[in-house]
């Protein structure tokens, strides 16, 4: 066994465990969390486009970052809440900061547009789109709830099952490219693959582990969310994989042992989760 993948078995036997606790609890412990997460992911995504020739409004971005996922956790809790009646402008005057600091300490030589851009965005994709896990694991159940621990790993299963079936069958098949300029490594063999071994959980979980938790979902939507997640995550992958090849690095940090970054471990999770928390949605399942 080579030393990266046994760094990534190790770190998996950990943060595997954790991850469930952590979902089974929820609340602030999941808020608290997803801060972590968010101000991480924000401030490795900032240093890729910097590493492009990019700049972004760092401490403006990383305080954006950081108040997001306790806000969604407000506005979702409490709908006549302050925060649910106000997020709109409270969004507004974040953004309004953002252009005055840029103002600020811009001038016009200074692109301060892209400077903006950059840290808006960095907020959206690192800060915005994973807080939708507030939604997928507090948007029928409340704290300490198994149901609602498994609700969240479902999407979370789905995708790193799809992960490992796209890499060993890419590895052990080969074949055309999947996307050779932005991921030389990935395959259409193992695209597919990816997409195989994500559905077949619908089936595990719809037989093994939902009703020992008491959640009653038909199989069709559960073949509906895998099938779509295992797609979709492959895309985020993808889109994660375009951000450091335009930084021309292999990995968008080096926080965890053979894993890399932040943004590396939830590449394709950050299209997944709200994409998950949507169908939850559409299809009855929250």
């Amino acid at each position: 066994m080579d030393r990266n993948l046994a760094q990534r078995i190790g770190f998996a036997a950990a943060a595997i465990p954790f991850a469930l606790g952590i979902a089974w609890y929820g609340g602030w412990a999941l808020v608290a969390f997803l801060v972590l997460v968010t101000v991480l992911g924000t401030r490795e995504l900032y240093r890729l486009f910097e590493r492009g020739g990019g700049t972004a409004l760092e401490i403006p971005g990383l305080i954006g970052a950081a108040l997001l996922p306790p806000a969604v956790y407000l506005a979702l809790g409490d709908s006549s809440s302050i925060v649910a009646r106000m997020w709109p402008y409270l969004a507004a005057l974040w953004l309004i900061v953002v252009l005055t600091v840029g103002l600020w300490r811009r001038t016009p030589g200074d692109q301060p547009i892209e400077a903006i851009a950059t840290t808006v965005f960095g907020v959206a994709y690192a800060a915005a789109l994973p807080s939708f896990l507030i939604d997928l694991r507090h948007g029928s159940h409340g704290t300490r709830s198994w149901a609602g621990a498994w609700l969240v790993f479902f999407p979370l299963v789905v995708t790193w099952v799809c992960d490992t079936a796209a890499m060993f069958a890419g590895r052990a098949i080969g074949g055309p490219k999947l996307a050779p300029t932005v991921s030389p490594g990935k395959t259409q063999v193992g695209g597919i693959a990816g997409v195989i071994g994500g559905l077949l959980m619908a089936p595990l979980f719809h037989a093994v582990i939902f009703p020992r938790v008491g959640v009653e979902t038909p199989l069709a939507a559960l073949v509906i969310i895998a099938g779509t997640l295992s797609i979709i995550g492959q895309v985020g992958d993808l889109a994660e994989s375009l951000f450091k090849r335009q930084a021309g690095v292999k990995d968008s940090s080096q926080l965890i042992p053979g894993h890399g970054g932040v943004l590396d471990r939830l590449d394709s999770l950050y299209f997944v989760i709200p994409t998950a928390a949507a169908l939850y949605r559409a299809l009855g399942i929250q």
